[in-house]
């Protein structure tokens, strides 16, 4: 494994300045009501980047008041869905101006790779605002053909003031996918964003205005968990909640839904996907896509393949071509255009996956690679893959969510599905086999949201995501996500000269 250095880089890339660090509530920055701050860290050196203003349940309501105003009396939910299309066309014309700008912000806020960034994180961004957008003007509902002498037809109307709660791990990519659907169905919004990763989502409301969306659409609140997201969840104004992060903190999300209004919810959260390699994969295939499974956004994905169960037939072979591989990963700054990994969000996640390592060995599980920290600034670890792993092993039980992956071994294709659907999780899965039969009989036998085979990370604007089990309820992307966004109502009228009548 080679590493670049991990100092500041701005004679690579001259990073930007942050501009915006208030709180967005009914089209404007302001500070929050108590006058709070926190500090956004930068974990390339654990340094401070600005501080940003710390919204709380006062915050919350006066977002909400907004967003309520605009839904119930402005122009948004009533204009026809191609005008709101037109303005997310222009939203996302404003994204591709300022790639590079918004990139910069995700690398120093997140540990992003700017390359990937700007090549991938921020473009998605804007095709899923002209995916959305190109929907808008096809919502529509149907005609009913009814048993008895009455006429029926439904509508799909916007569902209300809708609340995303988004993670630090993607916040460009987790923030359009929750609010290019519900600005298309013609919903309004409150949007929290991890507050390690504030920065980006307050300069997507800068560019939302400068699109022509409505003031009160959009609003973002910047804040904590226990405060502004709690505060969202169990607010009696809002009428659905759309929440990415841990299993733990969706319970208490649904809790606290369940016990306000009975708002909907949608859940995308944990996962420990399992990744099958059969005995007749392709070696070097079947490594590339295990290690780009755990190791791509520093292992710091929902999806990542951490649970690797190799056929014995091959097991000992890509033992031997994943060590080989890792020599070549380079951990560094994520703007040094060679680093293929950089640091981990923050310091707390940086030492959580350190204890993980320390337990996965005292477990009896065997160090192939890594292991360590890299450097002596900065939140980089090193890529990590254990041998001899049990089932029941923290490691192979545990969402990680760092580049730690727990390498099995199975016997026959019935204990492969056995070992893979072996967790409380159900979000991905992986398979790598050149067998129709397999990758059919498997695909249909794992208990996940979305099965790649012989690919991993295969996600695209059309392809509904979300999960199974204890990894949540509801899709987003595809024309699903736009339906969650949407309720149905039911108008009926008798015929004439019926006995209604």
């Amino acid at each position: 494994m080679e590493n670049q250095s991990n100092g500041n880089s701005d004679s690579v890339f001259n990073i930007p300045t942050v501009k915006f660090t208030k709180l967005f509530i009914n089209g404007e920055f302001v500070d929050s009501i108590s006058g709070k701050t926190f500090e956004t860290i930068d974990p390339r050196s654990g340094e401070v980047i600005t501080r940003v203003a710390q919204g709380d349940k006062e915050d919350v309501d006066l977002a909400v008041e907004a967003a309520r105003r605009a839904f119930d009396s402005g122009p948004w939910p009533r204009m026809p869905g191609a005008a709101r299309g037109r303005i997310m066309m222009k939203f996302a014309d404003l994204i591709d101006e300022h790639t590079e700008e918004l990139a910069a912000l995700d690398s120093i806020d997140a540990g992003k790779l700017f390359s990937m960034g700007k090549a991938v994180d921020i473009p998605n961004g804007a095709s899923l605002l002209r995916y959305y957008g190109g929907a808008a003007d096809k919502i529509h509902g149907e005609v009913l053909k009814m048993s008895r002498e009455l006429q029926g037809y439904t509508l799909h109307e916007p569902l209300g003031v809708v609340g995303h709660i988004i993670p630090w791990n993607f916040p460009t990519s987790m923030f359009f996918m929750k609010v290019a659907p519900s600005l298309a169905a013609g919903c309004t919004m409150i949007v929290k964003p991890a507050e390690q990763t504030p920065l980006s989502a307050l300069f997507y409301s800068h560019l939302a205005k400068q699109a022509g969306i409505p003031d009160g659409v959009i609003n973002v609140i910047t804040g904590f968990g226990p405060t502004a997201g709690a505060a969202i969840a169990s607010h009696m104004d809002i009428d659905k909640v759309s929440f990415t992060g841990s299993t733990e903190v969706g319970r208490k999300v649904m809790q606290a839904a369940a016990t306000s209004n009975l708002k909907q919810v949608s859940l995308e959260l944990g996962g420990k996907s399992p990744l099958l390699i059969f005995d007749d994969a392709d070696i070097d295939v079947a490594a590339d896509l295990a290690l780009l499974g755990i190791l791509f956004n520093k292992g710091e994905v929902c999806v990542a393949s951490s649970r690797v169960f190799v056929q014995e037939g091959i097991y000992d072979k890509l033992v031997i071509k994943l060590a080989e591989k890792v020599k070549d990963w380079v951990v560094g700054d994520p703007f040094h255009p060679n680093s293929r990994q950089g640091p981990q969000v923050d310091k707390k996640q940086f030492e959580k996956i350190l204890s993980y390592i320390d337990v996965g060995k005292r477990e009896g599980a065997t160090l192939l690679t890594g292991g360590k920290s890299v450097g002596n600034k900065g939140y980089y670890i090193e890529p990590t893959i254990f041998t001899d792993v049990k089932a029941d092993m923290k490691i192979a039980t545990d969402e990680i969510f760092g580049p730690v992956m727990s390498l099995m071994k199975f016997k026959t294709i019935e204990e492969g599905i056995k070992c893979a659907n072996n967790t409380k999780y159900g979000l991905a899965a992986g398979i790598v086999t050149k067998n129709l039969d397999v990758a059919n009989t498997v695909s249909r036998s794992i208990r996940a949201g979305i099965i790649w085979i012989n690919c991993y990370f295969g996600f695209d604007n059309d392809c509904p995501f979300g999960g199974y089990k204890m990894s949540g309820f509801g899709r987003d992307l595809g024309l699903d996500a736009l339906h969650k966004y949407l309720q149905v109502k039911s108008v009926v009228t008798p015929i004439y000269n019926s006995p209604w009548l």
